[in-house]
């Protein structure tokens, strides 16, 4: 059995362990009750999005290899821009599929017929706008830019957002998403971009927690009057 001393040093370790990582479990444990009780596709506002959206058919269009694409061509989608049929070719450029010309980029008015064709039609635009950057911390990170941002008149805040390069509808974000990353960010402990797993961080307050919940057995080991009991009936 330890001695008076080691024991109050044990109780002492795991007391000021307790105290430093406790916000932290409390960040840990609020966020996965979060998570646990919420609707993951809720969380992606699929409850604001047109999901019976069904993209449409073009005729008379022409082969991509007629298009002026210097390296070829190995990734090819369809897009319906403003009524008009696009293809985005190699993840880089627009090209029309009726002519073969170059797009630049997507106009506001051709942006807000692609958020009207995603999103339910009982939702009214507030406003629209362009943004060029963005940080590690927005909620339209590590995706397509520029974009136009369109606003919408809702309680949640909700915004969409389509990349003015490719015309493709990108994301939703609303006020639970926002809560839900915020969250994320305190569950994962990456306070630079959210989704790194590996963050030094993390590392040592997963070891921080699992030296408390051993001190704590340990604690309950060194002052169990059971466990002397049991001891000292062994030393007979």
């Amino acid at each position: 059995m330890v001695n008076r001393h080691t024991a109050l040093k044990i109780r002492k370790t795991h007391r000021y362990l307790g105290l430093f990582i406790g916000i932290q479990f409390l960040f840990w444990t609020i966020s996965g009750l979060y998570f646990s009780w919420t609707d993951i596709d809720d969380i992606h506002g699929d409850h604001f999005k047109n999901l019976e959206y069904q993209p449409k058919a073009f005729n008379d269009l022409i082969s991509p290899s007629e298009l002026n694409v210097s390296k070829g061509v190995n990734i090819i989608e369809l897009r319906d821009i403003n009524n008009l049929p696009y293809y985005w070719i190699n993840n880089e450029q627009l090209y029309s599929a009726i002519d073969g010309d170059l797009k630049i980029n997507i106009t506001k008015d051709e942006a807000l017929y692609i958020a009207k064709l995603n999103i339910k039609n009982d939702l009214e635009v507030e406003s629209i706008e362009l943004i060029n950057e963005t940080g590690k911390h927005h909620e339209y990170r590590e995706k397509l830019l520029p974009a136009f941002v369109i606003s919408y008149e809702s309680d949640e805040a909700l915004k969409a957002y389509i990349s003015i390069k490719d015309g493709k509808f990108q994301t939703v974000r609303h006020r639970d998403w926002r809560w839900f990353d915020f969250l994320w960010m305190t569950h994962t402990m990456d306070y630079e971009g959210r989704d790194d797993f590996n963050t030094i961080v993390l590392r040592v307050f997963s070891l921080l927690g699992l030296i408390t919940v051993l001190s704590g057995f340990l604690l309950w080991f060194t002052s169990s009057p059971s466990v002397r009991k049991l001891l000292k009936r062994n030393k007979k």
